[in-house]
């Protein structure tokens, strides 16, 4: 028999199994896997593994499975694999359509490997058997109660798990078998599935899978919300969508056009026949987008229409000679508004300077150009109320 690999203390006592297991045994290094006792499980191997499978479905059908680690360049893959893996027993093997074998196994017992044997035609290892240490106290008590709950809970969200599955979970009595399921079912790397398969300790296992299951939980059932919301988002677009088709077979019948639809057109065609710039013709067919899909009745609509009126109606790429005549600024200003004095005659300064920046004057022969050889345009920013203009204003009676 092979002898424990783990010490036991007066509070601790080791999972015992019965079955039979020989000291060395053949390596089986599934990529990216772990297989974990207790538990049935269908393991892809590479056609370099092959032999190893034919020599054991002749055979007990038993044989090692060790997690192999990345590649490093030059390191044979005796320093590869794990040295913590479980013994399984092969229930059957198939070919895949990519010429890869299934495995389906059964895991029984851990082990460590203690030195390697040969590795061609393919590994062989003599191991020794590392049963877990199970502590029987409240806390362990507690974490195992903990966890059969989150199990319930995280594999009732999980579409791929049958609701008998879950329901079976109820009669687990066995902490470790729990912690196993636990690890295999969960969405957790491959390093975190090695990680609880080499830890010794049963309540660590329970601790470290509690807080799996924990974060699998909050993270599906922020999934599960997102989820439905846009499922609802979805449903309400195409509801809409649905009843502004039938409102548009029933304008039909009526024989009345559909104004919303004429008017998005229209814009459409507006804009593209505009000369306005790319990046505003972008966001003006984007705009436009949203406001097809609209009713009149939407908060937004009477907002996007005022908005595309509002780019149609700027002047694109269009130029016009400036008004410089102070004597004709004068004119118009007095005619179309009554009083304010300090405004005119700030308007008059600005127009008397653009025509002071377009002079040359001479000096010493040569010609000097002021720092603004050519006056560029500004924007004034005029506050308070509007005063009609002197036509319009009321006369006492």
């Amino acid at each position: 028999m092979i002898k424990e690999a783990i010490p036991t203390t007066e509070n601790e006592e080791i999972v015992e199994d019965k079955i039979n297991i020989p000291e060395e045994l053949p390596i089986l290094p599934p990529k990216n896997q772990v297989a974990f006792p207790t538990l049935s499980m269908t393991l892809a191997i590479q056609a370099e593994s092959t032999p190893l499978v034919e020599e054991a479905m002749k055979g007990d059908r038993i044989i090692g499975a060790g997690g192999i680690r990345k590649p490093v360049y030059d390191q044979p893959i005796t320093k590869r694999v794990f040295v913590t893996g479980t013994v399984i027993r092969i229930l059957y093997a198939t070919r895949a359509s990519d010429n890869t074998t299934l495995l389906v196994a059964r895991g029984l017992k851990r082990f460590r490997i203690d030195q390697w044997l040969s590795e061609k035609p393919y590994l062989k290892a003599r191991i020794t058997l590392a049963p877990e240490i199970a502590v029987t106290d409240i806390e362990t008590d507690a974490l195992f109660r903990s966890l059969r709950g989150l199990s319930q809970e995280v594999f009732s969200m999980m579409p791929n798990i049958p609701k008998e599955a879950v329901e079976g979970l109820a009669g687990i009595r066995d902490p470790l078998h729990l912690a196993y399921i636990a690890a295999a079912h969960a969405d957790i790397d491959f390093q975190k599935r090695q990680n609880l398969l080499q830890e010794d300790r049963i309540k660590e296992k329970l601790r470290e899978s509690v807080a799996i299951l924990s974060h699998e939980k909050e993270v599906l059932a922020l999934g599960k919300k997102i989820q439905t919301e846009a499922q609802d988002e979805m449903n309400r677009t195409q509801r809409e969508y649905y009843l502004r088709q039938q409102l548009e077979a029933i304008k039909k019948e009526l024989g009345e056009s559909d104004g919303e639809t004429s008017e998005s057109d229209e814009y459409r065609q507006r804009i593209e026949k505009s000369d306005m710039s790319v990046e505003a013709r972008e966001e003006a067919l984007r705009e436009l987008d949203r406001f097809a899909k609209m009713t009149p009745q939407s908060a937004e609509y009477s907002l996007i229409k005022t908005y595309l009126d509002w780019l149609l109606d700027l002047p694109w790429n269009q130029r016009s000679e400036d008004q410089a005549d102070i004597k004709v600024a004068r004119e118009i200003l007095d005619e179309d508004h009554y009083g304010l004095q300090e405004v005119k005659d700030r308007l008059i300064e600005y127009l008397a300077v653009r025509n002071l920046l377009k002079i040359r004057r001479p000096l010493e022969n040569r010609e000097l150009k002021a720092p603004f050889s050519t006056a560029t345009g500004a924007i004034l920013c005029f506050a308070g109320p509007p005063t009609p203009p002197r036509h319009l204003e009321m006369k006492p009676v």
